[in-house]
């Protein structure tokens, strides 16, 4: 088998979508990223080798992450990209052949058929999931350069309360690698908000492992961005979604609001 390899295989009818665009025409020069919105898997993959409940686990998915995209989508009239399957089939948010691009294992759960992946398997994942989403956030930027304006690259992603066995207090933290264009702002902002601990590149560091999806497509290109992590707790119901969805964007308001914020400017 080899790149070219039919991809009919991997995703059969009735399977999701690799994407999913939201709001594709949205006037605002603001673009929303969700590299982890599904946990999804083809399925031709048979669940990889997992128990069917490990699908709802964190190690799956951001839980609560693509309901906040959809939800600052409508309020910035924004286009949003989201990724349509689980990372663990295929991390979108990972350079193609690092480590964790195709899990074997995650927080400490051997993901079976992960295990040992041949280079033909890891292109048959890439060809149907990885670059059809990266080939939707390249487009969403082009578009927007069309009108004039370098656009805002949002990332949105969720985090456990707890790791390893410490405790993660902060509510939203905010990460960030040298542009402060989005991220100090923010900040700010987030925290004029009553009872909300705001995090500053924690619990993972933007000036360390920012992550592929904003480090490729928005700092190497000289665009304001931000990728913005909401722990997961917060996000259980409908009612957490809400308000986190709410204290985020009237944090992003203003700073979303200033038509300076939509230039190049490489730090």
């Amino acid at each position: 088998m080899t790149q070219s390899s039919d991809l009919s295989q991997l995703l059969r009818p009735g399977d999701p979508p690799p994407v999913s665009l939201i709001n594709e025409n949205g006037a605002s020069p603001v673009i929303l990223v969700c590299d982890h919105a599904c946990n999804a898997v083809p399925k031709s993959l048979d669940g990889l080798g997992l128990e069917a409940d490990l699908w709802d686990h964190h190690i799956a998915w951001d839980r609560g992450a693509a309901a906040v995209t959809q939800i600052l989508s409508d309020r910035f009239d924004a286009r949003a990209i989201m990724a349509g399957y689980s990372r663990l089939v295929i991390d979108c948010n990972r350079k193609l052949g690092h480590e964790t691009s195709i899990a074997p294992m995650s927080d400490g759960i051997v993901v079976p058929t992960n295990a040992s992946i041949a280079p033909d398997e890891a292109a048959r994942r890439a060809d149907a999931i990885f670059h059809p989403y990266h080939h939707a956030v390249e487009k969403a930027i082009a578009d927007v350069r069309l009108t004039g304006k370098a656009p805002a690259i949002i990332a949105i992603h969720s985090f456990t309360p707890e790791m390893d066995g410490i405790a993660r207090p902060w509510h939203v933290c905010v990460l960030w690698d040298s542009d402060p264009r989005i991220p100090k702002p923010l900040m700010a902002a987030l925290r004029g908000h009553d009872g909300i601990v705001v995090g500053d590149n924690v619990p993972y560091s933007g000036r360390e492992q920012y992550g592929y999806t904003i480090e490729v497509h928005a700092a190497a290109a000289g665009l304001p961005n931000v990728m913005i992590e909401i722990r997961e707790d917060t996000l259980r119901d409908n009612a957490g979604i809400e308000r986190m969805a709410e204290i985020v964007g009237a944090s992003l308001e203003g700073i979303l609001a200033d038509p300076a914020l939509y230039r190049t400017e490489v730090y």
